[in-house]
């Protein structure tokens, strides 16, 4: 049975029209905060923190939800988060998904900047060069975290890091690894190519093989996979920067691979190759 009543249960209080207010990109940039939403982000944004200060500022939370994620709840309060109990209807003026899990967090910005990520001398970089869908940047984000990856850069153009598609879609990676934003293309090259790593343009039409590249042990070093815009892909200017433009072998019948998949096999095939003298760590081993 619940154990309290909520507090908040007119979606027009002044908290709620705040945290609403996040849903918007302005307002976002404005206020340097961002929506979390669901057990699993939550759970992760109460446990980060940048420079010893909390991430998780505020935390809004169904009775149910309180209930069944007291352990949530309680990392969000030892967080130093305000933790408010809010009606069914006040998660769902906050929350931007259809059904929502119950649980909507107030996070700060968290983004690195570029020549942090640098100083780190990086082994795996993915660099997202004009990627514009939402559900796409945070599922590569999540595939990079998976393949063990140091960073991701979102260049100049692409979609908002914080937008809620995106933080949902990371599923809680937004807060395991650093995530520069807004880098020029050029800049993103030049820099990682400077700290001395070899720059792969996925691209379908590369003129060398992901295979061919394994076999011959070319990708062991560090390296940075610069993924392109899922509509027209990489441009010949982004092309011409990198060290290769490497393809995915198709070896069915499928026409292409999507951005999220490619991104995947790329990550995973450096990740596989930079790990060979110790071993690959399987993502099932127990």
């Amino acid at each position: 049975m619940p154990s309290a009543t909520p507090e908040l249960i007119s979606p027009r209080s002044a908290r709620v029209s705040a945290a609403r207010r996040l849903a918007k990109r302005n307002s976002r940039g404005k206020d340097r905060l961002f929506l979390a939403e669901g057990p699993q982000a939550v759970r992760e944004a109460a446990g980060h923190r940048v420079d010893a200060t909390s991430t998780l500022v505020e935390l809004f939370a169904t009775v149910e939800a309180a209930d069944r994620y007291a352990d949530i709840i309680g990392a969000a309060r030892s967080a130093g988060a305000r933790v408010h109990l809010a009606s069914e209807d006040v998660i769902a003026d906050i929350s931007t998904t259809v059904t929502p899990q119950g649980l909507v967090g107030v996070c700060r910005f968290l983004d690195t900047p570029f020549e942090d990520v640098l100083a780190a001398r990086p082994r795996l970089v993915a660099v997202l060069a004009h990627v514009r869908d939402p559900g796409n940047a945070g599922t590569v984000l999540r595939c990079a975290d998976a393949a063990g990856a140091d960073a991701v850069i979102l260049t100049d153009g692409s979609v908002d890091l914080y937008n809620p598609k995106a933080v949902r879609a990371s599923v809680g990676s937004l807060f395991h690894l650093p995530v520069a934003v807004g880098v020029p293309v050029r800049r993103a090259v030049a820099g990682l190519q400077d700290a001395g790593v070899r720059i792969l343009a996925a691209d379908g039409a590369g003129d060398r093989d992901l295979d061919e590249e394994l076999d011959k042990g070319a990708m062991g070093g560090p390296t940075a996979w610069v993924f392109g815009n899922e509509a027209w892909g990489l441009p010949e200017e982004t092309r011409v920067l990198a060290d290769a433009v490497v393809r995915v072998p198709i070896h069915g019948k499928a026409e292409s691979l999507n951005l999220a998949t490619a991104a995947a096999v790329c990550l995973y095939a450096s990740a596989r190759a930079q790990r060979a003298s110790g071993g690959c760590r399987s993502v099932t081993q127990s």
